[in-house]
């Protein structure tokens, strides 16, 4: 490998990082909340749960074209392709916040009421506390998913892993669709065994 190729590699590399880091932050920050938000109004849930279940069925590559040309949150680079990432970001981490929630069990739930806590309370030091690991497990499929969603991101001219990828079919270039595959597998693998152990031991006692 050339060094020019090795620096495009590292830089590609980092640009991936930095999309799916991106999406993955901003996704946690409306999930969360919002999940949260939909264990305390049932009326919302199947509304929004079903929106996000329609983003996550569209596919990529007709995601990031239907975005282009729409004012402020479309265009060509890298932030519509963190819209479209966000979008599909969405789903596993709220339905598994309000899972999480929800899952706790009712006599939990119903003794720290007893004891007075208010709903706040109630939220904050036990019910939060107890779906941390199922909110983290879907952080973890979010971020396993978006990375692999990230590399079509090439095709908006947003950079990342993806661009060796198209340049490698363009040209019939086993080489470089390996330069670009493997470190996108290899960075699914990393972020799912990480999380994973995070998970696990959140969950322990």
């Amino acid at each position: 490998m050339s060094l020019n190729l090795f620096q495009e590699l590292a830089e590609l590399t980092l640009q991936h990082l930095f999309l799916v880091g991106t999406a993955i932050l901003v996704g946690a920050m409306l999930a969360i909340p919002a999940g949260i938000a939909l264990t305390r109004r049932p009326a919302w849930r199947d509304w929004i749960l079903g929106f996000a279940n329609v983003a996550q069925t569209i596919p990529s590559l007709a995601l990031f074209g239907f975005l282009i040309p729409i004012p402020v949150l479309g265009g060509i680079g890298a932030h519509t392709a963190i819209v479209a990432l966000v979008l599909y970001a969405l789903l596993p981490m709220l339905r598994n916040t309000v899972a999480g929630i929800l899952g706790v069990n009712p006599f939990v739930r119903e003794s720290a009421l007893a004891l007075g806590m208010t709903d706040r309370q109630l939220l904050w030091q036990v019910e939060l506390p107890l779906a941390v690991p199922t909110i983290l497990a879907g952080v973890r499929i979010a971020a396993v998913t978006t990375i692999g969603t990230a590399t079509i991101a090439a095709a908006i001219g947003a950079g990342g892993l993806g661009v060796l990828i198209f340049r490698g079919l363009s040209s019939v270039d086993t080489f470089l669709l390996l330069m670009g595959a493997v470190p996108a597998a290899l960075m699914a693998i990393l972020a799912d065994r990480g999380l994973d152990w995070v998970e696990h031991k959140l969950s322990q006692p």
